[in-house]
């Protein structure tokens, strides 16, 4: 096992010289012997945010003592360097050049408007849904028998589509259906779907204290209903419920540190006000949904030790309920870092020295923090540099819950092309590298940027508007020089991959090379 060329080992050289044998996996406290599984994805956090990536500026001890606890991986992808098809990615099984969603098509911008107290707000919201005829990893876990609980970010569809939670698998949801509704913190409402509540379609919350004040201004931060506090809260609240009788997949998609840049001005605030006594201040821009900023630094800092503190109160109430060692959890992030609404990753060099952003397919927007922890099965401290990408978490899964009829039961018949493009990565995760199958290529496309990215082993191919470029990331993480001249044989074979795996969307078009 190799270190990640970025940083240095994160933890000795003992643990990575452990060769620990699988760990049979033991009763989960319901009954069987499949893991409860908790995945939790935070909004456009980069590959470098974390302290246990390389942090410096940034305290995370929960997600630290997490990866102490658990193993790291180092070369993790998402399933793109954008939000609603990374998810898309993750939820279907299948990478960019196959799926149906492949950007953020919105629904809202040609919706009448309407009222909540003196705010204008759309009357239907969301971005474009999943194919209905494609089944996706909630759904699974149902067929397995798990209750299934999300909350956060939905962005598989828009209020009243085909493709809502209460249509595809989750039986207890609260959070933004509309990704782009997640830009305000303070929002005039939340999304809802609840089972136990009596809810039989998914519903809109009115945020009662918050549409006394307006959406944007001074008044603003006067609002009171904080939306990550209060889905975290919901997502807590299912957790103590669950009883052991049952499995339980719990999918917590929390906002942050997306921008807005906001959040109570509390103990978590004041503290990095006090670290970034000479911040930054970002005074909005035209159009924008992002109300303005005076300490971007201490803002963004703030949001990603708050979330910090999300996962060490999940961690916590495992624990407290006797279900730690029979709960994998997995946490990670949907994109690389952001720089909107004032977000500054140049300061905080966000990206682990990595070329590019988010919406770009170089290594800084789609490589992303990874960490798995379970207790007993997951071995401690490792450091992983096995390469992963989204679309590889429903096989794992299913192998992980003993689903041995992934994928041929839920390959779609009548959906032309239908397919799963993932590989488990549960032997590497157990402890059995040596048992570990591993992808010839990954694959991702963007419309927005025109862009196509490719690995295939250490060489990363990157196409933009048709143009490849071609880098060793071996000894090129920064992706500076393109070696795309002196290597037109591993051009060729890197084109070859694109033009088998790329089908035409009529929604998200890029040029091919």
């Amino acid at each position: 096992m190799k270190s990640n060329p970025v940083f240095p080992l994160l933890y000795s050289a003992s643990f990575l010289s452990m060769a620990l044998p699988l760990v049979a996996a033991e009763k989960s406290g319901n009954g069987s012997d499949r893991p409860n599984i908790i995945f939790i994805l935070c909004d456009d956090m980069g590959y470098g945010d974390l302290a246990c990536y390389g942090q410096k500026y940034i305290q995370t001890p929960n997600l630290d003592r997490m990866a102490a606890e658990g193993m790291l991986f180092t070369q993790a992808y998402a399933g793109s360097p954008v939000s609603a098809p990374s998810r898309a990615s993750l939820m279907t099984g299948q990478h960019s050049g196959h799926g149906h969603v492949r950007g953020n098509k919105e629904y809202w911008t040609n919706a009448p408007l309407m009222k909540y107290g003196d705010n204008d707000e759309y009357t239907v919201v969301g971005q474009e849904p999943y194919d209905p005829g494609h089944i996706i990893l909630p759904e699974i876990m149902k067929q397995n028998g798990y209750t299934t609980g999300m909350f956060g970010k939905w962005a598989g569809g828009y209020e009243g589509s085909c493709s809502t939670p209460d249509k595809r698998g989750i039986d207890e949801y609260y959070g933004f259906i509309c990704q782009f509704q997640a830009h305000l913190y303070y929002p005039n409402f939340l999304n809802r779907y609840s089972k136990s509540k009596g809810d039989t379609a998914t519903i809109r919350v009115t945020m009662d204290e918050n549409i006394q004040y307006p959406m944007y201004g001074d008044d603003y931060k006067k609002r009171p209903q904080y939306s990550a506090d209060m889905i975290h809260q919901e997502a807590l609240a299912w957790l103590d419920k669950q009883d052991g009788k049952q499995p339980f997949y719990g999918f917590f998609t929390y906002t942050l540190p997306h921008a807005e840049l906001a959040q109570p001005n509390d103990s978590i605030l004041k503290a990095y006000k006090k670290k970034f006594f000479v911040d930054k201040t970002w005074g909005g821009s035209e159009g924008s949904r992002y109300n303005a900023v005076v300490h971007t630094h201490a803002e963004f800092a703030g949001m990603i030790t708050r979330l910090d503190a999300y996962v060490g109160e999940i961690l916590a109430k495992l624990k407290e309920k006797g279900l730690d060692e029979n709960t994998l959890v997995i946490f990670s992030s949907d994109n690389g870092p952001h720089e909107e609404g004032g977000a500054d990753p140049e300061f905080f060099g966000r990206d682990g020295k990595l070329r590019g952003l988010k919406r770009q397919c170089y290594e800084g927007g789609i490589r992303i923090p990874f960490i798995v922890r379970w207790p007993g099965h997951v071995p401690a401290g490792m450091v992983n540099d096995h390469q992963l990408a989204f679309y590889d978490v429903m096989p794992t899964f299913c192998e992980l819950i003993g689903d041995k009829k992934f994928p041929k039961k839920y390959l779609n018949k009548k959906l032309e092309g239908d397919c799963f493009d993932g590989i488990s990565f549960a032997p590497t995760m157990l402890g059995q590298d040596d048992k570990q199958q591993k992808h010839d290529f990954l694959y991702w496309e963007f419309h927005e940027t025109d862009q196509i990215g490719v690995r295939m082993g250490d060489w990363k191919l990157v196409v933009k508007k048709g143009k490849p470029h071609l880098y060793d990331l071996a000894a090129d993480i920064h992706e500076d020089h393109d070696l795309a001249a002196q290597h037109p044989d591993i051009v060729e074979q890197m084109v070859g991959i694109i033009h088998r795996e790329h089908r035409p969307s009529e929604l998200f078009k890029v040029t091919l090379p």
